[in-house]
């Protein structure tokens, strides 16, 4: 389609709407029937209680293929809270490498910054669309990344600028990425994410897991700061244990985790972390596909090594939209959104709102890609119109 032909309204709408890249499209098949079995009115410290929970962290585990002797735990304050907790815990005994590309990463920068304000930080940033030189960062330092930029659709194609034999800790924000990316275990020393992202769960629940190195970093090291109660891992020196066994710090939602488990029991059942990298690059692809037959759109992502198959941001290109304004940029993306969210077939893919304008479709492995290839005629329909107007 050309930049000034509108094309015809399509007929075929996608079977699920659901684009938001958080909280997620909910797995194929889903309905609140999954969730009869949850364990209400009961304590979340009751055996049964830990038990569930213990079950989230041991299937997880297994899906993930994390190592035996790392700590999986649940959080609290999905994984804003899980990052906040490695931040105020660890860092402090080296300088560190903050790396930023995206909102989130700079959220991160400005957090050790501005709030813990270390002395020793050095920032290697990129804009969005970009990565910065990973292998600038210094092993004998600690380092801070996001392996997959939610809203810049950017992602770190592989970990082989952390060193095996590093000093520092690597700390990752994999928040749209696990259960959709094969996360290098070994070479990552904390990693977080929630269960609203990948496998459609809901809210306020975030999961940390620890390397060795870290909990020996957790119990060696004294950041001399106070810590919220719900920040604290250690005791006395030692790691609190039972945050990683099921004896979360607060009262999680039981109906939460009765969810979390039913999203993990899907992805045994496609396969596991196999099946689920499949589903979001088979979702990729989709968009790929159709971006190189479309004149006016492209991938935020400058380098097709680096796209995300989840959070897959795109920028319209055409000539008439690039000679606006920032403001009618954002104005005209949000005009398209809208169009689609009128007509039912897409809801919540506008561009975060510190990204430059354009849509986001999130690919995560609980969207079908017989939805997103539904979803790109009625995009052509309504840029079409935006383009008229715009003419």
């Amino acid at each position: 389609m050309t930049a000034t032909t509108a094309a015809p309204k399509p007929s075929l709408r996608p079977a699920n709407p659901n684009f938001s890249s958080g909280p997620c499209a909910k797995r194929p098949g889903w309905t609140v029937d999954v969730l009869s079995g949850a364990l209400l009115g009961r304590s979340h410290r009751s055996k049964e209680g830990k038990a569930r929970l213990q079950e989230v962290i041991d299937r997880t585990r297994a899906v993930l293929g994390i190592p035996e002797d790392y700590r999986i735990g649940i959080v609290p304050a999905s994984d804003t809270g899980a990052v906040e907790m490695a931040l105020w815990s660890l860092l402090g005994a080296r300088g560190v490498d903050m790396t930023a590309w995206e909102s989130f990463g700079m959220e991160w920068v400005n957090d050790v910054r501005k709030q813990l304000q270390l002395a020793d930080v050095r920032v290697l940033k990129a804009d969005y669309g970009r990565l910065p030189d990973m292998y600038q960062v210094d092993s004998a330092r600690d380092v801070v990344f996001t392996w997959n930029g939610t809203t810049s659709g950017v992602r770190v194609p592989d970990a082989g600028w952390i060193a095996d034999d590093r000093e520092g800790l690597a700390i990752c924000d994999a928040t749209s990425a696990a259960f959709a990316m094969d996360l290098p275990w070994r070479k990552l020393d904390v990693v977080t994410w929630s269960w609203q992202k990948v496998l459609g769960g809901e809210a306020q629940h975030g999961m940390l897991v620890l390397s060795p190195r870290a909990v020996e970093r957790l119990e060696a090291f004294d950041p001399g700061r106070p810590l919220p109660k719900i920040f604290r891992l250690t005791k006395n020196g030692k790691l609190i244990e039972g945050i990683f066994e099921g004896a979360t710090i607060n009262t999680p939602s039981m109906l939460c985790v009765e969810d979390a488990l039913d999203g993990l029991k899907w992805a045994e059942g496609i396969g596991g972390l196999p099946g689920l990298v499949a589903r979001s690059e088979a979702n990729l692809k989709a968009v790929a596909d159709w971006v190189s037959r479309t004149d006016w759109i492209d991938f935020l992502a400058t380098d097709p090594e680096n796209r995300s198959c989840t959070a897959i941001c795109l920028k319209i290109t055409a000539p008439w939209f690039r000679a606006l304004d920032d403001d009618a940029r954002a104005a005209a993306a949000k005009e398209l959104a809208k169009m689609l969210e009128a007509e039912g077939v897409a809801y919540d893919i506008g561009s975060y709102r510190d990204a430059p304008a354009g849509i986001r479709i999130w690919g995560g492995a609980t969207v079908e890609t017989a939805d997103i290839e539904a979803l790109l005629p009625w995009v052509e329909w309504a840029y079409g119109r935006l383009a008229e107007k715009h003419g």
